[in-house]
């Protein structure tokens, strides 16, 4: 069993044998159920991409104070090296092991202060979770159903930035995922994607994907 914790924004925590933090953005955070000196910190810390929501500058300090390896792009990774922190470069390739936990790397279609942006399969306890990072649908996202086949998938629906509900439909379409939880929503005025939008277009399509809405601080187990 793995248990999906929704952070606010698109962090994640993912519990099972190991802790993963995705995208860990706490300190500044509106939606953030926990303050950064309360988190426990985490065996991988994964970090799509290099904007101020994403929660590089929170993986650096977690990981400088509570253990743990920061995964990103290599140019990313390399920064947070050389500010003190523990971490591991990649790019989009194959699955790699870092500290008990299977990885891969995955295109995203976004932009990056360093480095490319990427999305994540990770694999924990027999489960693959997709963590798609900021990314407009793309039509790969087949070849990443196809691929890794993931059992969950967390999308971004807020639009403007992002996917909204009508191209988030199509990617889990792309994906052939049976469950999704949204993400990426309602943080700023500008986010407006409606997880209601994402079911209604979800079974227009003629799929019976279960859509989690999960409030920050809710946990979902896989």
């Amino acid at each position: 069993m793995v248990r999906v914790t929704f952070l606010g924004h698109s962090s994640f925590l993912l519990e099972g044998s190991r802790r993963i933090m995705i995208d860990p953005w706490i300190e500044g955070n509106p939606q953030s159920p926990i303050r950064l000196e309360e988190c426990k910190g985490a065996d991988v810390y994964i970090v799509t991409h290099l904007h101020g929501d994403h929660g590089f500058e929170d993986a650096v300090k977690l990981s400088k104070s509570k253990g743990g390896v920061i995964v990103s792009i290599y140019e990313i990774a390399e920064e947070a090296r050389k500010r003190g922190a523990n971490s591991l470069g990649a790019n989009i390739g194959s699955f790699f092991d870092i500290n008990g936990v299977k990885v891969v790397l995955t295109k995203a279609v976004h932009s990056s202060n360093l480095g490319a942006p990427v999305g994540a399969v990770v694999e924990l306890d027999g489960k693959r979770i997709y963590h798609a990072g900021d990314t407009g649908v793309f039509y790969d996202m087949k070849l990443i159903g196809d691929l890794y086949k993931p059992d969950l998938a967390l999308l971004p629906i807020g639009g403007h930035f992002v996917m909204g509900p009508l191209e988030a439909s199509l990617a889990i379409e792309l994906l052939g995922v049976s469950k999704v939880i949204p993400m990426h929503y309602g943080t700023f005025p500008v986010l407006q994607g409606d997880p209601a939008e994402l079911k209604k277009l979800t079974r227009s399509r003629g799929l019976e994907t279960e859509i989690i809405v999960l409030k920050p601080g809710e946990s979902y187990e896989l």
